[in-house]
Order: structure tokens, then sequence, then C-alpha cells
């Protein structure tokens, strides 16, 4: 069994204060995450494996942005985020 089919997903963007690398000036920048979260009740049609693979489950966040601009006018570069992409919640 898939499993996608585990979890439910949906979107959402989060706002997340970082500093430029180049210009070293604060601001909060939109970072896009995907958030799936664990069903109540397992899918129909699994077998035994299936299940305890169910019950091992977590809802967790996947990062899908990678790189950021500058919001600076003067510096406008582009960084990459580095750290965790993905968070168990």
């Amino acid at each position: 069994m898939d499993e996608k089919r585990f979890y439910d997903e949906k979107e959402e963007t989060k706002q997340i204060p970082m500093v430029c690398p180049h210009c070293r000036q604060e601001s909060t920048f939109p970072i896009r995450w995907i958030v799936r979260t664990k069903k109540a009740q397992p899918p129909p049609g699994g077998n035994a494996e299936d299940r305890t693979q169910f019950t091992k489950a977590r809802s967790y966040m996947v990062r899908i942005d990678n790189l950021v601009a500058c919001r600076n006018i003067r510096c406008r570069k582009r960084f990459d985020l580095t750290g965790q992409t993905v968070f168990l919640i």
C-alpha cells in the first residue's frame, strides 16, 4: 500500500525571520511547507503489515522552498535555506 494514503496533505505558508548572509539585514520570509497529517483510521484494504506501518506513522511537514530572495532593495540576492527540511509534528 502507498504510504501517501495514510496522510491528508495541505500546503501552508509560514513567516520565518532570517538574516541575509550577504547584507546581514534581518527580515521575515514566507516559506512554503507541505503539511502531512496522519488520518484517524487506516485506509481500507490493507493487510497486517500495512496496519503496523500505519500505527508507526507520524504527522510531519516538508519544506518546499529551498531559495529565498533578500528583501533589501540594494541587495536582492538569493540564498539557500539551510537546516532541516522535514519536521515532525
